[in-house]
């Protein structure tokens, strides 16, 4: 197994300043909604790391629930746009103010198909949260009234996104090498951009890097 300082490129946001921005998203969303309560929620895994330090800034009432849906292919990170949920909520929404808190929104297809999934069970209100938006790759339009940092068309990971399905316990959002990995992990240029669903990642890097359960 190889570590994170293998693979890493750069650090793209240290942890001094994730918490700082952080911090300043759950006292924005705190003066939104007073006198209101709030469900957050978190889309599995990637946004759990986000969501726990998100709501230690929230003053409103609020509750948590999670969901967990895939949309990738078997060995890719591209998504289909077709949402399948394997962890449903255990809270009826009707009628609730909901956030649904995203470690980072790409594409946007997966998240517009949860939408509108969440959508037909008439909450009050509902919008998006997310810590990283790669808006640069978006196809579909999508509500984000919260959003940390707009970043560049990175393959990232870090404080809640993985590699390999590891490394979410990162303090910071840092870039990988993928030369690196490549020499790492013995696959050639193809095999890799395949398994993570992006092309000519020596030019720009693109990925269908979305907190999402496969």
């Amino acid at each position: 197994m190889y570590s994170y300082q293998d693979v890493l490129a750069e650090v793209l946001i240290d942890e001094t300043t994730l918490q700082k921005r952080v911090k300043e998203l759950g006292e924005e969303i705190s003066r939104d909604y007073q006198n209101e309560d709030i469900v957050f929620i978190c889309i599995l895994r990637g946004g759990v790391v986000f969501l726990i330090d998100l709501m230690r800034h929230v003053t409103v009432p609020n509750q948590i629930e999670f969901m967990a849906v895939s949309s990738y292919g078997v060995g890719t990170r591209k998504s289909n746009g077709e949402v399948r949920i394997t962890y449903d909520l255990n809270t009826n929404i009707e009628g609730r103010n909901v956030i649904i808190v995203e470690d980072i929104v790409d594409s946007g297809n997966t998240l517009n198909a949860v939408i509108q999934v969440l959508s037909t069970r008439n909450p009050k209100s509902l919008c998006i949260c997310t810590l990283l938006d790669k808006e640069d790759r978006r196809e579909v339009e999508i509500p984000i009234r919260y959003c940390g940092f707009v970043i560049p068309d990175k393959f990232v990971y870090g404080y809640g996104l993985d590699l390999d399905d590891y490394f979410r316990n990162l303090p910071f959002i840092g870039v990988v090498d993928l030369e690196k990995l490549e020499k790492i992990k013995g696959k050639n240029t193809d095999e890799i951009e395949s398994i993570l669903g992006y092309k000519n990642y020596n030019e720009i890097i693109k990925s269908e890097n979305i907190g999402l359960l496969n």
